[in-house]
């Protein structure tokens, strides 16, 4: 029987995409799934706010030519109701139109807290029986565990050069940088324009609008506590160590800013991102290519507003910002701000 299990489980696997006419594969596989969705869904999510923070400090552009170079860092921090969701037996067979589910939560309850790429252990199980060819072939997996992070930190550098017609152009990029088992990487484009300059009136300690458009590429990596052992029967097909989550955003801003004196400015922002997502699985063995295969399925593409608000403390040659972003999540990004 376990040889039937081990090749049976492959072929579930394999047959994630097409679909087999198998009723039971199919019931299976829609249920992994649904389930690999609501764990992985709110590291893309937050993975939006951390690709669009730190590309503004002020509405006002650089003068044409003038450079600056930033060093930037983000903090997202992640809400409890991001660290785990609930998922009941009704949830797994309201996957499909028609019948019963095949999955199940082991024990008595009928609904469990399970965690998502941010929450920690867990020791919720499901179970079920898949038929076969005739068999009967028992299924038990243990539910993902995640990266047990209610804060995720990374720096990254980025540089503005001022243009004509009062309009700035930025870059960042960070290669990749591992941060307590997180490994992030980023790169991307923005461009700035000033509107307070159509005015009569535009002085620059004046109120002073703008808006801006950015592109970022953005990969994170989260490592499991502990390897995902993929197994049924005693007979295991691989382990699963990471979820990649790849994302890229486009976002658009409205800002405003108001300076006060020479040394201190107020900044505000009303924005909205339009990410797409992918995810692939890390990890070794024979299951890990058709279970990425099988996670192309939950490409999507994902909107969300945002707000954000902050301030800069003016130096001789320097500048300080921090700025604080609120929505589904709440995100911190400081900088140390250079002109050249």
């Amino acid at each position: 029987m376990k040889f039937q299990a081990k090749y049976l489980i492959l072929f579930i696997l394999f047959s994630v995409n097409s679909y087999a006419q198998e009723d039971d594969l199919t019931k299976f596989a829609n249920e992994m799934l649904y389930i690999a969705d609501e764990f992985a869904g709110p590291a893309a999510e937050g993975a939006a706010y951390q690709a669009g923070a730190g590309w503004f400090t002020s509405a006002t552009a650089l003068k044409p030519w003038k450079v600056e170079i930033s060093f930037q860092g983000n903090a997202l921090i992640v809400p409890s109701n991001r660290q785990s969701f609930t998922i009941s037996n009704n949830d797994l067979a309201g996957v499909h139109e028609n019948g019963g589910a095949i999955l199940s939560i082991e024990g008595e309850g009928s609904n469990a807290v399970v965690p998502t790429a941010f929450g920690g252990e867990t020791d919720t199980y499901f179970v079920g029986d898949i038929d076969y060819l005739g068999n009967t072939v028992p299924i038990r997996f243990q539910a993902i565990e995640g990266i047990n992070k209610s804060v995720l930190a990374y720096p990254f550098v980025q540089a503005t050069v001022g243009l004509p017609f009062e309009t700035e152009f930025s870059a960042r990029i960070l290669p990749q940088l591992t941060v307590d088992g997180v490994a992030f990487t980023t790169y991307g484009a923005a461009l700035k324009h000033n509107f307070t300059q159509y005015f009569r009136f535009n002085n620059e300690d004046d109120f002073q609008a703008s808006a801006m458009v950015a592109f970022s590429q953005f990969d994170v990596e989260y490592e499991f506590i502990d390897p995902v052992n993929l197994s049924s029967d005693g007979s295991s097909f691989g382990n699963l160590t990471l979820v990649n989550v790849n994302s890229n955003l486009w976002m658009a801003s409205v800002l405003g800013s108001k300076k006060y004196g020479d040394d201190f400015e107020v900044f505000g922002a009303l924005g909205a991102t339009n990410s797409n997502f992918s995810y692939a699985m890390g990890g070794s063995g024979i299951a890990l290519s058709p279970i990425n295969n099988a996670l192309r399925g939950l490409d999507q593409s994902q909107a969300q507003f945002k707000a954000d608000l902050g301030f800069n403390i003016y130096f001789n040659r320097f500048k300080i910002s921090t700025m604080a972003t609120a929505g589904k999540f709440f995100h911190i990004n400081a900088g140390l701000h250079f002109r050249i």
